[in-house]
Parts: C-alpha cells; sequence; structure tokens
C-alpha cells in the first residue's frame, strides 16, 4: 500500500523511527506529539510502560494569555525548558523521539531548549 496523505506518511516515519528508538529506566524517550495548536510532550520508560513525566502547552497559564495557537517556536522554547519535571523524576539523559515530524522548526526547538535545561542526548 503506498501511503498518500501526510498523516500517513508521517505514521509511517514514526513507526520506522519507533523500530529503532527505545526508552529505558535509565534513559527515557522523551516524545513529542503537535497538534494545530498544542504541544505536548512526555518522558516513557518502555521496558515497564510507564510515563515517567509530561509536559503541554494546553494549560490555563498558557490560556490566559489570549493567544489562540501555542505550536509555535516560541511555545516549543518554554515546553522544552519545563525539564525540571525531568529532573525531579531523577532523569538526567534521554532518547529523543521526534515522531516522524521532520527536525527542523517546532521539533527542533523543543530539542535544543531541552538541552540548554540540562537533558543529555
Amino acid at each position: 500500500m503506498i501511503a498518500t496523505s501526510a498523516k500517513e506518511k508521517r505514521d509511517k516515519r514514526r513507526l520506522r523511527i519507533r523500530k529503532k528508538i527505545v526508552g529505558t529506566a535509565e534513559r527515557p524517550r522523551l516524545s513529542l506529539f503537535k497538534s494545530l495548536k498544542h504541544l505536548y510532550v512526555q518522558l516513557t520508560d518502555d521496558a515497564t510502560g510507564r510515563t515517567l513525566a509530561s509536559a503541554t502547552t494546553n494549560t490555563k497559564a498558557n490560556k490566559a494569555g489570549g493567544k489562540k495557537s501555542f505550536a509555535n517556536v516560541s511555545g516549543a522554547q518554554t515546553l522544552g525548558k519545563r525539564s525540571h519535571k525531568a529532573k525531579s523524576a531523577g532523569v538526567e539523559s534521554i532518547v529523543f523521539d521526534r515522531s516522524g515530524y521532520p527536525y527542523h522548526g517546532v521539533i527542533k526547538a523543543v530539542a535544543e531548549a531541552a538541552r540548554e535545561a540540562g537533558l543529555k542526548f
């Protein structure tokens, strides 16, 4: 079957990436999801199937600003800097899962902000 839509193509890339990337207790997987309005990030230990920490731009504090969309580079930078949740969970290094999205723009901003905040990957 030939993937024709953009979603089908991203899903094929996502599965190809997930075959190679596995999160462990020492190095959990930082996975991203990008909707039209918000960004979602979570740290997952695939060995036990547990989510260690999560963060999103879909919070009351963000919505108080009155903006319509938070799925932009500035929202991604603030989301990546929220790695204090990962630090409190005892995580120092991670495996980055871009979920089939190209590594530029918002995805790159999340990764760089997480690196600046102290996560190693």
